[in-house]
């Protein structure tokens, strides 16, 4: 009898041992979860207070330099590329004491019209405040639609003999569905107050007003691309049949016709045609605040897009 105490009281001592280990375990586990969490909390607090990766150079500028604003990718209000980003950038760059010109350095197929419009306007306000700083665009790979949008508004345009330059158009792009909805046999019920609401339900038939009415709004916003490309380009300009018509050129057919001016880039206009070949960068580039917030936004947005316009946006591409 006192072997079998014995061995129940180990027994017994034994679990509670690899009991009290295993809290032990969890216990330091969790612990390191939560130094985790805290350190994680306080990086992106930390973050958000600095506005880390959200700098430009242009706060270690000195001396006489040449300023350099980046537009890369597609110009879109939600984008790095867009007013809210490139103008604030440029207007840095022009109030500079030490900047000598200008260098726009832009690589993008296009996009909004309106993004578009608003920082050629704010290039020519510029221009016409800070009349001794040039503002010259160099081209990488594209510069269309949009990109070109903003590009007539410079000084000087210099590319790459294989840039490609031009598609000066417009377009609406969308989708039909009727046809397959009919296949799967599935109705569509759609209740509106307005009989315009549905515009272009991609759900819906094709409706031949509606569609005459977007083609008469693109035609004025296309004119509206033409005159800001004439005014920017001016007599440069050798105007054919196919000038305005979309097609998009390469870097040495676009000097040929005065949609661009010479071949450079960066650093060989920086050193030869503004004759400063210190470089800075003004890009104003998006931080972890910035990118957080417009997640949130994006969140919100979708929970509202039940009294959204049933209208796919325009674009300069």
């Amino acid at each position: 009898m006192a072997d079998e105490s014995d061995n129940w009281e180990r027994g017994v001592i034994e679990k509670l041992a690899i009991s009290a280990l295993q809290e032990q375990r969890r216990a330091r586990h969790w612990g390191i979860f939560f130094k985790l969490l805290t350190f994680g909390y306080l990086f992106i607090i930390l973050f958000i207070f600095m506005g880390w990766m959200g700098r430009s150079d242009a706060a270690l500028s000195t001396g006489k330099h040449t300023a350099l604003v980046d537009l890369q990718g597609v110009i879109a209000s939600d984008s790095a590329a867009s007013a809210d980003n490139l103008i604030p950038s440029l207007q840095d760059a022009f109030k500079d004491k030490d900047t000598q010109g200008v260098i726009l350095r832009i690589n993008s197929p296009g996009g909004s019209p309106v993004q578009a419009g608003q920082i050629n306007d704010e290039i020519r306000r510029l221009r016409a405040k800070y009349p001794a700083i040039p503002l010259y665009v160099v081209v990488g790979d594209v510069c269309a639609s949009g990109g070109y949008y903003i590009a007539a508004a410079a000084d000087k345009i210099f590319v790459d003999k294989a840039s490609l330059i031009g598609s000066i158009g417009v377009l609406m792009d969308g989708f039909g569905f009727t046809g397959t909805m009919s296949k799967l046999g599935v109705e569509r019920r759609l209740i509106t107050a307005g009989s315009n609401k549905a515009i272009l339900d991609p759900f819906s038939p094709a409706n031949p007003a509606h569609t005459e009415y977007f083609k008469q709004m693109l035609a004025q916003i296309h004119q509206q691309f033409i005159d800001v490309v004439r005014q920017g380009r001016g007599k440069r300009l050798k105007e054919t049949p196919d000038t305005f018509s979309g097609l998009v050129w390469n870097g040495e057919k676009g000097v040929e016709i005065g949609l661009a001016d010479g071949y450079g880039s960066l650093e060989s206009v920086a050193r030869d045609i503004i004759k400063a070949e210190k470089i800075v960068d003004f890009t104003m580039k998006e931080n972890f605040a910035d990118r957080l917030a417009k997640r949130f936004g994006a969140g919100v947005m979708s929970s509202l897009m039940k009294f959204s316009a049933q209208v796919d946006p325009v674009y300069l591409h």
